[in-house]
């Protein structure tokens, strides 16, 4: 009756949320974001002089700024015209207004969720630049392609000003067009066929072919040329500090291709480099080489520092893009002949949600500093443009429907439609990764019900589990980054509470199936299947544990009452998360650092120092104390246990004198999740079954040794055996 009563209310709570999650409409379909921060601005500190807000209007997400139920202005959220991301990968949401003649009259940075902001840099300096744009002039914009204006940067905080300046100057502009201020008309829209690239072309090409043809493109800046541009710029301090050395020295020289074009990436990367990247691509990304020479480097310190490459941005009209660590790959070699040497080649991905078409031109941004004190520096930008030449390009094939005409094909195509067709092109993409964590999956699932036969033999349970664990760490989180994360957990209740889809979730192969099997793991064996089998940093703690026990670094037993009190701690921990999630996704996922899966196994170790010496703290514990971290701290673990309550099966087999007198199991399960009167608390356990192995080892159960030295005597009694010397000390052995 309890199964199926548990069974009962586990139904009951899931349609509960499918009703919350069907009644509960999304703020994004129902208004525009801007109304959304009005609120928190006044009329007059965007558009002087305004006393009141008008409604949205109906062909763009903008409102008048009323004086007297007059309009003598206009206010729009950056984010709702652009999507430039920051440090975050969120978009900082700035409101803007703008005159008549297309000049901005303010700016009020409203929401945003920079690490880098929140961490060190004072909000107020971040605002008082993002003010400063008042009397910018869009037109003038206009003209020169988005710089006719100074970048005010702040020492620290380079990326984040960056994207406030690219979201503001290109909204802006957008919004100028669509409203025909100052005499600014919309932009002209290509009506004609849409090109692709043609990945039937596979021939190959030299270096010099390939920089003639703008295959490659080149940006080349010599010592005369950066100091004459800081001179113009007309800064002291950055005069002052010339850049030392030969005036005919190079100070960056620096090319780019799209290599998710066959042919220049087969000429640029050879057979073997091309073949990972089409692996490593998802549907709808493309792949940008990037290599350069000289004093400068176009990398900087971001990578290292924060995660995110500070120096260059791609910008394609009104679509731009900054790389952060997880989307570049460095490259060992250029295959082209003729190619001169590099000492910086990487590869950058640009991720398929942005709107880039490789069909179109496009530049990408190199920043230059110059350093003119202890903290502060100067800033300037150069571009390096590039149009994929058109023999790389085809027709995009139009659909015709039945009636003859491509338009009736066209109108019957929903966007629901593509979003499905790109989630299915990317499972099929991915059906060898599909397949190999499918078996993975399968294989832990006969062992599971198989354990008993499994676990027979203790050095082939010690070490298939060794393997698999090693799998676990290496292709599952290291190659494959299929890491899941109390961020899922909150993002899903949250998707729940708002416009739930299930594309979303489909984009990602393998963290759907492991979510899929953690699923139905939950009502089988708990939260132990995913803990103690299929979590990747559970993996790395668990082997460098082995490691230390090989060096025989001396393990702590926590104390019964201290480590039971111990336990509650990380559901704490899930419950705070949970109730931030509430009020904030963006705060909670920030406060989600806790967990140290991104730094260790998603980012392998190439983070801030911070997040390192954290990974890295936890890690340490993890030798002296075996699974520190899933112990006590890891708010994914609380937030699994919770469901797994829910479990219909006790798979764990246990004598009735398990805990009395013997605590053999107890004392030798590696998160202590024996109570010492027996019971195995289902919250805790990992499954590592190494209890099932103690369960029927006839040298270390005393029911296993009695039970055979019972069978001994009987066979010596029968005849069927000849007396041993030591089976009655057999039969004496001590319960432990």
């Amino acid at each position: 009756m309890r199964p199926l009563l548990y069974t009962a209310r586990f139904c009951v709570v899931c349609l509960a949320f499918v009703l919350m999650a069907a009644l509960t409409p999304s703020a994004q379909a129902l208004e525009a974001q801007v109304t959304r921060f009005l609120d928190k601005v006044e009329p007059g500190d965007l558009v002087p002089g305004a006393d009141a807000y008008g409604p949205l209007q109906d062909n763009a997400a903008v409102v008048p700024a009323l004086k007297d139920n007059t309009p003598i202005g206009w206010v729009f959220l950056t984010s709702d015209f652009v999507s430039t991301t920051g440090y975050s990968g969120k978009p900082i949401h700035t409101l803007v207004g703008v005159d008549q003649s297309a000049v901005i009259t303010g700016v009020r940075l409203v929401k945003h969720s920079e690490p880098i902001v929140l961490i060190g840099i004072p909000d107020s300096k971040i605002k008082a630049v993002t003010e400063g744009y008042a009397g910018l002039d869009l037109r003038a914009e206009a003209e020169s392609g988005g710089s006719a204006h100074d970048l005010d940067i702040i020492s620290g905080a380079t990326v984040t000003i960056m994207v406030i300046d690219d979201s503001i100057v290109r909204s802006g502009l957008k919004v100028a067009r669509v409203l025909g201020l100052g005499g600014l008309a919309p932009e002209v829209v290509d009506e004609g066929p849409k090109l692709e690239i043609d990945y039937d072309r596979q021939e190959t090409a030299d270096w010099l072919t390939l920089t003639g043809d703008g295959s490659v493109r080149r940006l080349s800046l010599d010592v005369a040329q950066i100091n004459e541009a800081f001179v113009a710029q007309g800064d002291p301090r950055a005069v002052a500090r010339p850049e030392a050395g030969p005036e005919t020295d190079t100070f960056i020289d620096l090319y780019m291709a799209l290599v998710d074009v066959p042919s220049i990436g087969r000429s640029l990367l050879g057979d073997a480099e091309y073949g990972n990247l089409e692996k490593r691509l998802k549907e709808g990304e493309h792949a940008l080489l990037v290599m350069g020479r000289g004093r400068y480097s176009f990398k900087g310190s971001g990578y290292v520092r924060g995660g995110i490459f500070d120096r260059i941005q791609m910008i394609q009209h009104d679509v731009s893009a900054r790389f952060f660590d997880k989307q570049q790959h460095r490259v060992g070699e250029i295959a082209a002949e003729g190619a001169p040497s590099f000492s910086e080649m990487d590869i950058f991905v640009i991720p398929a949600d942005i709107g880039f078409d490789p069909a179109k031109d496009f530049r990408l941004q190199l920043l230059v500093q110059r350093a003119v004190g202890p903290i502060d520096k100067v800033f300037l930008t150069f571009d390096l443009g590039y149009q994929l030449p058109l023999d790389y390009l085809k027709a995009e094939p139009v659909a015709v429907a039945a009636s003859g005409t491509a338009e009736t094909a066209n109108a019957a195509a929903s966007a629901e439609s593509v979003v499905e067709k790109l989630w299915m092109r990317i499972w099929r993409g991915r059906v060898f990764d599909v397949a190999v964590l499918g078996v993975a999956v399968g294989i832990l699932t006969l062992v599971f019900f198989f354990q008993m036969q499994v676990t027979r033999n203790e050095r082939f349970t010690f070490w298939f589990r060794i393997g698999f664990l090693t799998f676990t760490l290496v292709w599952l989180g290291w190659l494959e980054n299929a890491q899941l994360s109390v961020v899922n957990v909150l993002a899903f209740f949250s998707a729940l509470t708002n416009e739930f889809s299930w594309d979303a979730f489909l984009m990602d192969p393998l963290v759907f199936l492991l979510w899929f099997s953690v699923a139905a793991a939950l009502l089988f064996w708990g939260r132990g299947a995913y803990c103690g089998w299929l979590c990747p940093f559970g993996a790395l703690q668990e082997l460098t544990n082995r490691i230390a026990k090989v060096f025989r670094i001396p393990q702590i037993e926590v104390p019964w009452g201290l480590h039971e009190r111990l336990w509650p701690l990380k559901y704490m921990i899930f419950l705070g998360l949970f109730g931030l999630s509430l009020y904030s996704l963006d705060v909670a996922e920030h406060y989600a650092e806790v967990e140290p899966f991104k730094t260790a196994i998603i980012l392998k170790f190439q983070r801030a120092w911070p997040f390192v010496l954290f990974a890295v703290a936890l890690l340490g514990a993890g030798l002296f104390i075996e699974r520190f971290y899933c112990r006590y701290l890891c708010p994914l673990g609380a937030a699994l246990a919770i469901p797994a309550r829910l479990r219909m099966f006790d798979w764990l087999k246990r004598y009735r004198e398990c805990g009395n007198p013997c605590n053999r199991c107890a004392k030798e399960c590696m998160v202590q999740a024996i109570h010492p009167e027996g019971n195995i608390n289902p919250n805790e356990c990992l499954n590592c079954l190494h209890c099932q192995v103690l369960y029927q080892h006839d040298q270390k159960c005393p029911v296993c040794i009695k039970k055979l030295a019972k069978r001994k005597r009987f066979e010596v009694q029968t005849g069927m055996r000849k007396p041993e010397p030591d089976a009655k000390k057999a039969a004496t052995v001590p319960a432990e």
